[in-house]
Formats: C-alpha cells, structure tokens, sequence
C-alpha cells in the first residue's frame, strides 16, 4: 500500500511539482494538498498521513504556528520542511525541528530547478528514509536498549579499539548525523555540561547557512558553548564545533601539542560536504589519548569508514543511537554492523553517555 502524503505549500504551482515527484514513486501517493497551515490543521486534526511536506513561509498559519498548534493539542504528524537558504527562513527551519519537524529539503529558487534531478532526488530520498524507518520499527516492535551491545556475527573489534571507556587522560567527541539530526541534537547538545572534559566536533548534514543558525540556536539554549567551526579554530574542553555547511572539517594536531580546526574545500564525498569520514579521519594522527565516537540518525553509512580506520591507530569508544529513536535508522546501524559499536542507546540517553565517558573538569 502506498504511504500517503500531504503537501502544504501557498504556491499552486509547487503544490503541482511536488505532487508529480511524489506520485512518480509507487511507494507514496499525495492524497491531499493545502494552501496555508490552517487549512492543514484541520486536516491533520482529522486524518493521519505517512508524511507531511510543509512549507516555511504561508498565509493565515505558516509552517512554524502549525507545527506549534500541532505539538499543543498533541497531534502526531511526520513533517518535513521545505525552505530556502535565507539566513531568515534558516532560522525559522531550525525552529521548526525543535518544534517536531524531521528534516527539511532545500526549496528551489525557480521552476527549472524545481522541476530538475536534484530536488527530485532529494526529496524522495528523505521521504524513503523517514518512512522506511518508521516501517523497520513497526514491524519488529524495536523497544529502546540501554545495554551496550556486542558486534554483530562475523565481525571483530579492530585491535586499537579499547571497547571500553578509558578512566584518564585526555578525549575529544566526534559526533556525525544526518537525516532527523537538527531534531535530535536538541535532545543532546543542551544536556552537555559547560565545563565538559572534552571538546566536541560535529558532523551534521547540511546545506550552508543553515549550520549557523543550527550552532547560534544551539548556544542559545545550551550550558555548552556551540560555534560554527571557523578555520584555525583552536579547540578548547567545553565546546561544540559544527563543520559549516559546504566544506569538509579536519581536525589537525600542532607543533605545540594544541588542535585546530582545519576546513577545505574538497569535492563533495558520495556527494556529502561536509563529509563524517574526513572528519574521523582527520583523528587518526591526533594527540588525544581516546576519541568518543558518537553516531545518530542519518541516511547512509557515512561515519563508519572513518571510524573503523581510526579505530586501528587510536582507542574509541562508539556510542550509537538506538532504531527506535532514530527518525532514519541508517547511518548507527551502519556502524553497528561494522561492529565497532559499544554502547547503543536511546536519543535520550546519549549526553549522559557522553557524561560517563567524557567526565566533568
């Protein structure tokens, strides 16, 4: 049966785009279109659908108050938002996740790109993900897991791989998401102590402009300091650096024992800018006693090269977030079945995984 959608978006001619990509894969079908977010809601008050595709900007009710009326009367809706890159409509989106929204795709400034591959792809693409993680749930009923978890049959641990916390001396957090990341990070990054014994370096997904509204929102709510890394940043115990959208971040040792950020402009890895795997391996040569690697939602593997191959020169410790938390259960699952994963457990429980295993100065 295909999942069904709705569009609301005050651009007639979107509506058309959209639904046309949509019905184009036999897996979703648009059952119903709205103009404004008032005319959603009282949609949504009455009929579930498998996913919603919101616009940011609208008459009557925009994106932001119909996500907000929704989480007030406890109305359960899977929304993705499409928006531009205006560092306004940025804002708004970061917003909207914190308010339930899943993901976004980037808006097209014009019908040519409407109507081109790119947006095609990226669309169906976050559409499949979300609903065939809400499907993996379903159907073996996934309860979330506290416990750390052995590697899968048929894999083994690298041998630098200390599969357990290291009590002392000095650590860094990498952390990689994706798909539903923005959303779950709101779940994490404000549970983090300011005076966390590590500093943190961030992988998220995005297009540029919308990581430094991510990092200014972050900061704004959080104990921890949240920047968008800036190239030659030094890194400093109790703060969170987020690689900018559009360029690879590494993480690069000095003469003096210090770290910087270091950005490039690399082409895009399987199409990724920034990339998780430049990143974990970046960390290969640093002079940090143990990386805690930590995996979230995501579409894709990215993330588990880099830390298998960082895994044979330094000690790591990975935690991975579990299925039944995730929005898209790819990218944790990837590196479980690498069977580089010590401990999976629940979006909630993450920060106070970090917590343990990273410690307070």
């Amino acid at each position: 049966m295909s999942k069904k959608i709705l569009i609301v978006d005050d651009s007639a001619l979107m509506r058309r785009v959209m639904c046309d990509i949509i019905n184009s894969d036999g897996t979703f079908q648009v059952t119903d279109t709205c103009c404004d977010g008032l005319e959603a809601y009282e949609k949504l008050k009455t009929t579930r659908y498998d996913g919603v595709v919101l616009d940011v900007n609208m008459p009557r009710m925009d994106g932001l108050q119909l996500l907000e009326q929704l989480q007030k009367d406890r109305i359960r809706a899977t929304v993705i938002m499409v928006s531009t890159t205006t560092t306004k409509d940025a804002d708004v989106t970061i917003r909207a996740m914190e308010r339930g929204a899943v993901d976004f795709v980037t808006k097209p400034t014009n019908v040519i790109e409407a109507k081109g591959e790119e947006f095609k792809k990226q669309l169906l693409d976050v559409l499949s993900a979300v609903c065939a993680t809400q499907s993996y749930n379903r159907e073996r009923r996934i309860a979330p897991q506290t416990k750390a978890v052995s590697a899968p049959a048929g894999t083994a641990k690298p041998v630098a791989t200390a599969g357990h916390a290291i009590k002392s001396g000095s650590k860094i957090v990498a952390l990689a998401c994706s798909t539903g990341g923005p959303k779950a990070l709101q779940s994490v990054i404000p549970y983090l102590p300011k005076n966390l014994d590590a500093p943190m370096v961030l992988v998220q997904h995005m297009p540029a402009g919308f990581t430094k509204s991510m990092a200014d929102r972050l900061d704004e709510v959080s104990p921890i300091h949240v920047k968008e890394a800036e190239d030659g940043d030094v890194l400093m115990k109790g703060t969170v650096y987020i690689a900018p959208g559009g360029k690879h971040m590494e993480v690069k040792r000095q003469p003096d024992g210090s770290h910087r950020i270091r950005l490039n402009d690399m082409p895009a890895i399987g199409g990724l800018k920034p990339c998780a795997n430049i990143t974990y391996d970046s960390l290969r040569d640093c002079g940090y006693d143990q990386v805690v690697c930590v995996v979230l939602t995501g579409m894709g593997a990215d993330g588990t090269k880099g830390i298998v191959s960082l895994a044979r020169k330094k000690p790591v410790y990975v935690i991975a977030q579990d299925a039944a938390s995730c929005v898209v259960y790819g990218m944790p699952k990837a590196v479980a079945e690498a069977g580089v994963v010590d401990e999976v457990v629940p979006l909630n429980d993450v920060a106070k995984s970090i917590i343990k295993n990273v410690g307070v100065k």
